[in-house]
């Protein structure tokens, strides 16, 4: 016989629906906010900028 060690679907309430939802919401909130998708979003800083060596 064997046994479920976690919680099966059949224990997925609707709370925990909405829960996880709104947990998942704040992640990706909190990503775009630490990790801006755009170049014009980040802070502005000193540049630097690397030069070849001639020949």
């Amino acid at each position: 016989m064997t046994r479920r060690i976690g919680p099966s679907l059949k224990d997925f309430t609707r709370r925990d629906v909405l829960a996880s939802s709104t947990l998942t919401a704040v992640l990706f909130i909190a990503a775009l906010f630490f990790f801006p998708a755009s170049h014009e979003a980040e802070g502005k800083g000193p540049q630097v900028t690397a030069q070849a060596p001639s020949r």
